[in-house]
């Protein structure tokens, strides 16, 4: 149901992190560029509602933003990083690609310190139970994402 209500912040970061990872996977999936991308979720995809009647929070562009270029200027650190978190046996490319762009747009956070490295775990864990919301998705994306954050902030932890 849609309300006037005006989202909070928090609700306008969660709602960033999503759009983020469904951008990177756009990126991989039909390889258009960032700028491209970018350019149509912020004019097309940003509050729109999917379900009739039930509008999706505006998204957090600055947020959006430097999480889509982050990932981008950063993906091969990030990669390295997610596949040191992974077992040996399954390197990035081999995993599910909403699940790449969710460790890409996490790790961008993770690398630039855009947020606590808890509060990036917890958000993009529940990015993972929105698109996994039966499987054990949620607690692998924790186990990785909790490798990438001790590597790339240890004096956090």
């Amino acid at each position: 149901m849609s309300t006037d209500r005006k989202p909070d912040k928090r609700q306008m970061r969660s709602a960033a992190r999503l759009y983020a990872v469904q951008a990177l996977f756009q990126m991989e999936h039909s390889s258009q560029s960032v700028d491209t991308v970018r350019q149509e979720f912020e004019d097309w995809r940003f509050g729109v509602g999917y379900q009739e009647g039930e509008d999706l929070a505006e998204g957090d562009v600055g947020l959006f933003r430097q999480t889509l270029e982050g990932a981008v200027n950063w993906q091969a650190k990030i990669d390295q990083m997610t596949d040191r978190a992974l077992v040996a046996k399954w390197p990035i490319d081999r995993i599910d690609p909403t699940l790449r762009a969710l460790f890409r747009a996490a790790g961008a956070e993770l690398v630039q310190g855009t947020a606590p490295p808890k509060v990036v775990i917890t958000e993009y864990v529940d990015v993972a139970k929105a698109f996994f919301p039966e499987g054990r998705e949620p607690k692998f994306v924790n186990a990785v994402l909790d490798h990438m954050a001790r590597e790339a902030k240890p004096e956090t932890f």
